[in-house]
C-alpha cells in the first residue's frame, strides 16, 4: 500500500502543481447525512446506522487561459477531504484525502465532481480483534467520490452554498484480503466562498480550430502491482500485464482503442493450488496455467496532460475460470511530453475488483 500511497500523490501532484494560471480559488464545506448501500449481501450486518460526515474542499478556478479549459466549460481542479462516521462499530471511522475536478451545466448552476483519492480507516479487518469487518482489509484505501450539487457562487460578498447528493466509495482493490468495499450514498449542504472575488476575469472564448485529426497510435504500456484472492490468508503476490493496442483521435477530447492484454498474476497461481487441495471435489489440476489472454476494446478522454481511459475486454486464453471472461478496466493517465506516460488503473470484472494497476508506458 505504500506504493498505492505514493504513486497516487505523485500523479496527482504532477498534474495539479502544474498549472500556473493566477485564478481564483473556492473553499467549500459540506456536511453529509445518508446510508451504505447493500451492493453484497455479505455486508448487510455492517448497515446499521446512518453515516455523517464532512466534505472540506479546495478547488482552483479556470478561465480559459489554457485551451483544454474552455473546452470543457471552465471546469475547476482541486483537493478535497472526507471525514466519514460510518457508525458501526466494526467499520469504524474513514479519513480521505483526494484529487478532484468539478464540471459546470446549465449556466453553471448544476455542478458535478468527481474525486480520486486515499483513505485510511480507523477499524480495518483483524481476525483476531475484528473478524466481522469483511469490507476493509487494511488500513489504507482507495477512494472515489462523485457529487452532483445545485451550486450558486458568490451570492453576497463572496459567499455562496450548494445541496445535493454524493456516493462515496472504499476499496482496497485486492491489494488485501477480506475487500467487500463500502458504497455510501448520501445527501449533503453547504456552504462555499470565493476568495478575492472582487478580482473575477472574464470567461476566455475558445480560439481552437474546430477541425482536429491526427494519424493512428500505437501503445505499448507494462502495468504491475500486488494483490491476493478473496481466499483470507493465501498470501500478497505480485502481478504483471502487458499491454498492446491502437488508438484513433476521433475529436480534440476522444480517442478509440483496440489491442490486447497479457496478464501474469501470481494470486492466482496460488489459489488453483490452494483450491486443487483444499476441495480434492472440485477436480482442480494444480497444474493449470494461471495465465489469461485477454482482446478489448476502449475509449481515452483527454484532458490537458491527463486522461480518463475505460476499456473493456474479452479472454480468449483462459485455463482457469476465474470472475468470468469478461473484464473491465477504468484509470487515469498522465502524459509526460507527447510520448511518454504514467498510469494508474483499476482491473476489475464488473463490480468485483482484481488489482490496482501501476503502469507505465509510450505512445508512438
Amino acid at each position: 500500500m505504500k506504493h498505492l500511497i505514493v504513486s497516487l500523490l505523485c500523479l496527482a501532484s504532477s498534474f495539479l502543481f502544474s498549472q500556473d494560471d493566477p485564478d481564483l480559488f473556492t473553499l467549500d464545506a459540506n456536511y453529509f447525512y445518508g446510508t451504505i448501500l447493500e451492493h453484497n449481501p455479505d455486508i448487510s450486518h455492517l448497515i446499521t446506522d446512518h453515516p455523517t460526515g464532512l466534505i472540506l474542499s479546495y478547488s482552483k478556478k479556470t478561465y480559459g487561459f489554457k485551451a483544454w479549459e474552455s473546452r470543457y466549460n471552465y471546469p475547476d481542479w482541486g483537493f478535497s477531504f472526507i471525514y466519514q462516521d460510518l457508525k458501526n462499530e466494526y467499520l469504524g471511522e474513514n479519513y480521505s484525502l483526494y484529487a478532484h475536478y468539478n464540471f459546470y451545466f446549465l449556466n453553471r448552476n448544476l455542478n458535478f465532481r468527481i474525486g480520486q483519492g486515499l483513505a485510511y480507516t480507523t477499524n480495518p479487518y483483524d481476525r483476531e480483534t475484528n473478524y466481522n469487518n469483511n469490507a476493509y482489509g487494511s488500513d489504507v484505501m482507495s477512494t472515489t467520490y462523485i457529487m452532483l450539487n445545485y451550486k450558486k457562487e458568490n451570492v453576497y460578498k463572496g459567499l455562496g452554498f450548494q445541496a445535493g447528493f454524493s456516493i462515496i466509495h472504499y476499496s482496497n482493490a485486492n491489494v488485501k484480503a477480506p475487500n467487500n468495499s463500502t458504497n455510501t450514498f448520501v445527501f449533503n449542504v453547504g456552504a462555499n466562498y470565493l476568495v478575492d472575488y472582487k478580482e473575477k476575469p472574464d470567461f476566455q472564448p475558445s480560439t481552437e480550430d474546430k477541425k482536429f485529426t491526427e494519424k493512428i497510435k500505437y501503445n505499448l504500456a507494462f502495468r504491475a502491482g500486488v494483490n491476493e484472492s478473496d481466499v483470507v490468508g493465501t498470501g500478497q503476490y505480485p502481478f504483471y500485464n502487458l499491454s498492446f493496442y491502437a488508438d484513433k483521435r476521433i475529436n480534440r477530447k476522444s480517442a478509440l482503442q483496440v489491442g490486447t492484454d497479457v496478464f501474469f498474476a501470481e494470486f492466482l497461481k496460488e489459489l488453483i493450488y490452494y483450491y486443487s487441495v483444499a476441495y480434492p471435489e472440485r477436480n482442480i489440476d494444480p497444474d493449470t496455467d494461471y495465465k489469461r489472454l485477454g482482446l478489448f476494446v476502449g475509449h481515452e478522454l483527454f484532458i490537458n496532460k491527463m486522461s480518463l481511459i475505460t476499456q473493456l475486454g474479452f479472454y480468449v486464453y483462459y485455463p482457469y475460470d476465474f470472475e468470468g471472461r469478461v473484464y473491465n478496466r477504468i484509470g487515469l493517465k498522465r502524459y509526460f511530453g507527447d510520448q511518454f506516460f504514467g498510469a494508474i488503473t483499476l482491473k476489475s470484472h464488473g463490480a468485483k475488483a482484481e488489482a490496482v494497476e501501476f503502469g507505465v508506458g509510450v505512445r508512438l
